[in-house]
């Protein structure tokens, strides 16, 4: 099967969504804890929401088929933590966003099913991802590649409190230049309906980190949403009336990509 779906636009914008996918092989399914098969920890719905934004400014957009419990494409392949001394979820997840175990006691996967994972499933879309930036940068001068998240609004183990609705991860700085950090914080300053931050507790993970050189032409933005915002977080249920609220508000910020 094929591990990743690619669609490839005529302008300089990428939209990477890491964690859209749902796929859970079906070897791996009785080797997990029930609740695990809902794979609750998904971004939901985010290829919904930015696929009629991508078809609209003509922007490539590259998104997984298998869940992130399979493997974290969002996470360096050699595991190394993203945030040092906070508790994560890692490269292959045994624990869920709740603390608890994903894993019945002793399926857990051992060193050769981590290699054969990241093969697998975690190299394809990297290669992908990356040649795509580079057919971008050779036909334009230059990328931007947005990296789509969201997440429950409230998560103990990562955060305290409520998560702010809006949340850039530019790795403080450093994956995309000033002018156009300064843009996207610009659009979310003049609108009243959404608070925001820009890198607070999420920073950007490893695709924001890697890949974004605004030296060599190629910019790159996390976004992490606060899924309340566009669906309901205990049912996933998307909600149509928030949504087309939320993608006016994303449409501003990639369109500041493009400018």
């Amino acid at each position: 099967m094929d591990t990743f779906t690619l669609t490839r636009g005529h302008v300089p914008l990428l939209i990477s969504l890491p964690h859209d996918g749902t796929h859970l092989p079906s070897d791996l399914i009785p080797r997990l804890q029930p609740r695990a098969h809902r794979v609750p920890d998904t971004d939901w719905h985010v290829a919904r929401l930015y696929e009629p934004l991508a078809r609209a400014l003509g922007a490539s957009m590259i998104r997984p088929v298998a869940s992130r419990y399979v493997v974290d494409l969002n996470r360096p392949a050699d595991g190394h933590a993203l945030y040092p001394g906070r508790r994560e979820t890692g490269l292959l997840p045994t624990i869920g966003f709740d603390g608890e175990p994903l894993y019945l006691e002793g399926q857990e996967p051992d060193a050769d099913e981590i290699h054969q994972r990241v093969d697998t499933w975690w190299r394809p879309y990297h290669q992908a991802l990356a040649g795509e930036l580079a057919r971008l940068k050779a036909e334009h001068g230059r990328a931007v590649l947005w990296d789509g998240h969201s997440i429950r609004s409230r998560v103990p183990m990562l955060f305290e409190g409520r998560l702010p609705d809006f949340n850039l991860g530019t790795a403080d700085s450093t994956s995309c230049g000033p002018d156009l950090q300064w843009s996207l914080t610009n659009v979310l300053e003049a609108q009243n309906r959404y608070d925001f931050v820009v890198n607070g507790r999420f920073k950007g993970g490893h695709i924001t980190r890697h890949y974004g050189h605004p030296a060599d032409g190629v910019q790159a933005v996390q976004l992490e949403l606060a899924q309340y915002q566009y669906m309901d977080e205990e049912s996933f249920a998307w909600d149509e009336a928030k949504a087309k609220q939320v993608q006016a508000t994303i449409l501003e910020l990639l369109r500041c990509c493009l400018a």
